[in-house]
C-alpha cells in the first residue's frame, strides 16, 4: 500500500517536472526534463513492483524517496530564491497562470493536430502498402514435355519388373583389353 502511494505520488511530481518548463518557465531549467523523466520511472516501478516491496526493501524505498523529496525541496527554494520579487509576485498573479494555461492548451491542440495529420499519412502508406502487388513477369515460360524415356512409376512392384526386364549389359574383360 505505502509503495503504491509513494509511486501514484512520484508519478504526479514526475508529470509536474516534465510540465514545470510550460507552465513555469521561470523555474524551470535545461535538465529538468531528464530528471522528470526520472521521476517518472521511480513512480511507474514503485506502482507496478508494489507487491513484492515488503521489509527491508519497502524501508529502503521510503528512505529513498525521503530523500529525493528533501533534496527536491531543497532545489525548489533554491531556484525561488533566484527569482527577483518582480518575477515571485508575478509568479502568484491569476493573469500569468491563465495565459500559462493557454498556451499549454494551444500547445496540446497543436500537437494533436500534427499527430492527426502525421496518423493519416501513416493510414495512406499502409493502405498503399497494402495493396496487392502485381506480378512483374512479362511472359511465362511454357513446361517442357517430359522426354520420351522417361518412365513414370507408381509402386516398388513396377520398379522390380522394370529391373528385371532389361538387357543385361556385357561387361568389360581384362583379357579384352590385352
Amino acid at each position: 500500500m505505502l509503495a503504491t502511494l509513494g509511486g501514484l505520488l512520484a508519478l504526479l511530481l514526475g508529470l509536474a517536472i516534465l510540465l514545470l518548463p510550460l507552465l513555469a518557465t521561470e523555474l524551470s531549467r535545461p535538465r529538468d526534463s531528464v530528471w522528470g523523466a526520472v521521476v517518472l520511472l521511480l513512480g511507474l516501478v514503485l506502482v507496478t513492483s508494489a507487491d513484492r516491496l515488503t521489509g527491508a526493501p519497502m524501508l529502503g524505498v521510503l528512505c529513498g524517496g525521503l530523500l529525493i523529496g528533501r533534496l527536491a525541496a531543497e532545489v525548489s527554494q533554491g531556484r525561488w530564491r533566484q527569482l527577483s520579487p518582480e518575477e515571485q509576485q508575478r509568479l502568484w498573479s491569476a493573469e500569468r497562470w491563465q495565459t500559462s494555461l493557454q498556451q499549454a492548451g494551444a500547445t496540446v491542440t497543436h500537437l494533436a493536430a500534427a499527430a492527426g495529420t502525421v496518423g493519416s499519412g501513416l493510414g495512406q502508406w499502409l493502405a498503399e502498402r497494402r495493396q496487392p502487388k502485381t506480378s512483374g513477369k512479362r511472359w511465362v515460360r511454357p513446361e517442357e514435355p517430359e522426354p520420351a524415356d522417361t518412365v513414370v512409376v507408381s509402386s516398388f512392384a513396377e520398379i522390380d519388373a522394370l529391373i528385371e526386364a532389361e538387357p543385361a549389359e556385357p561387361e568389360a574383360t581384362s583379357s579384352q583389353a590385352g
